[in-house]
């Protein structure tokens, strides 16, 4: 049986969610699945992603290959994937996903609220360093640190898992805040010191599923990789994009959106979805979320997952959401 190419870029979490997933494939399929190693802009370039077009950099070369036919499918972190899908492109797969939560590493095993009360490890009296490269990630924790009466210094890094931990363990940082489902993936979850709740500070949008990708025009391949769809996952996700697209937002702007299915008291499964803009010191920000109903069919509920997204964020839009997105100068 002819083997079935995975492109996946090179580094350690790429290569170990993409690994896992062409296990699956392998005992659903019957194919055998050969990793194809690609570097990507992001990978060789030392520039903040802001300046590089946005953790889509990460995708773009890998649906190259795709579009070329050297790879049959591709693996990619749901919350790197633009919210415009190619026609050319099908979104075979969200399988389901993992903890959407933020983790913190941190020195000493401390928790945020201990970090930010014990401030930094220099003696100096200063506010804690921590190493982020996300600005949604960095809006909340200024405001999260700010309802504390605490302050927090935030430092834009870049660089892989192992990178990231490392600039605590130096003592370079006081904490650097994760995915827990990448530390997880590559086998890092001791390093966590606190999982941070989704009401402190909230996911990005897609944060902890994957997306594989294949040619739309494969549809042999494209129903065989279905098989790997969890349709809640990825009616949840779909709403958490929606969103983020009618903000006309891009994956590194400071938006977050987290969307969970839930029982309502009559007993009927509903979505509940949650949108969060800030500006990146932390000094405003906004947290809207609304309530729906889940149809039966997947397809419906796919649907309204969609439309549930964009009127939350048409509503954030009203409430001058646009204003909240842009930069800021810490």
């Amino acid at each position: 049986m002819t083997a079935l190419r995975l492109g996946t870029r090179r580094s350690k979490l790429a290569m170990a969610q993409s690994g896992q997933v062409a296990e699956r494939v392998r005992r659903l399929t019957g194919h055998p699945v050969e990793l194809v190693e690609i570097v990507t802009t992001g990978d060789i370039s030392r520039e903040h992603l802001t300046a590089i077009g946005g953790t889509g950099v990460f995708v773009s070369a890998l649906r190259d290959e795709l579009l070329a036919g050297r790879i049959d499918l591709a693996v990619h972190s749901l919350k790197d994937l633009p919210t415009a899908q190619p026609s050319e492109l099908a979104l075979a797969a969200v399988p389901e996903r993992a903890d959407p939560r933020d983790a913190l590493v941190a020195r000493d095993g401390l928790t945020l609220e201990a970090l930010l009360r014990a401030g930094a490890a220099d003696g100096s009296g200063g506010p804690a360093r921590l190493g982020t490269g996300s600005p949604r990630r960095m809006s909340q924790l200024h405001t999260h640190a700010r309802s504390l009466g605490c302050e927090i210094t935030t430092v834009p890094i870049r660089g892989n898992v192992d990178t990231r931990i490392g600039y605590v363990r130096s003592g370079e940082l006081d904490a650097v805040v994760l995915a827990s489902a990448g530390l997880h993936r590559v086998g890092s979850e001791d390093a966590i010191t606190d999982l941070l709740d989704p009401d402190t500070v909230l996911p990005a949008p897609g944060q902890g599923a994957l997306a594989i990708e294949c040619v739309a025009s494969r549809a042999d391949l494209v129903a065989e990789l279905g098989r790997l769809d969890d349709p809640p996952t990825r009616i949840a996700v779909t709403a958490e994009r929606a969103l983020l697209s009618a903000l006309e937002a891009g994956c590194s702007a400071p938006v977050a959106a987290l969307a969970d299915h839930r029982t309502d008291e009559p007993g009927t499964t509903v979505l509940h979805l949650r949108g969060a803009v800030g500006t990146t010191d932390g000094v405003t920000s906004m947290q809207l979320s609304t309530t729906g109903p889940v149809p039966a069919s997947d397809g419906e509920a796919t649907a309204r997952a969609d439309r549930m997204g964009r009127d939350l964020a048409a509503e954030m839009l009203a409430k001058g959401a646009a204003g909240l997105m842009g930069e800021r100068a810490q």
